[in-house]
């Protein structure tokens, strides 16, 4: 997490940081009211067939998310749930604190971002990779971020 706020910090980044009870599921963050400070997306970490692409979904909290749909649209192989191995190797995170903030860990860019296009425009609340934080930041900014670092970006309608 402290690599996450020196990050935002030394490149003069507005957020605000909520400290709150460990969640793992957004039903519980929607149990905490987090969602007055902006909107809490949905975090999926997904694979294609062969493990060598990795995929950060981010989403809207309340749309399901059609995995056989998803790899149409991304041309992609099948894609399943990475294993809580992957998630710490190239987000050094575990699971119920999966989120786009994960980026600084991924040394060799090669996690895909996937955004619903419904979260442009929006301020969003994601883990710091822990979470009993939530940091609210204005999307096209993390998405800066995450463009700066060289993981690439795709936008789809989810």
């Amino acid at each position: 997490m402290e690599d996450i706020l020196v990050l935002l910090d030394n490149k003069n980044i507005e957020y605000k940081m909520i400290k709150h009870k460990r969640v793992y599921t957004i039903e519980e963050i929607k149990d905490i009211n987090l969602d007055n400070e902006g909107l809490i997306p949905k975090n999926i970490f997904l694979r294609n067939a062969n493990g060598k692409i990795h995929y950060l979904v981010t989403c809207y909290p309340d749309k399901k998310v059609d995995i056989k749909k998803l790899a149409k649209d991304l041309d992609s192989t099948r894609l399943s749930f990475g294993s809580p191995e992957r998630l710490k190797k190239y987000l050094n995170v575990e699971k119920g604190s999966v989120s786009p903030l994960g980026f600084i860990y991924d040394e060799n860019s090669e996690v895909i971002f996937v955004f619903d296009k419904d979260l442009i425009n929006k301020t969003i609340g994601v883990h710091p990779n822990r979470n009993d934080y939530t940091i609210f930041i204005r999307f096209k900014t993390l998405v800066k971020l995450i463009e700066e670092h060289g993981n690439k970006i795709i936008y789809l309608d989810i």
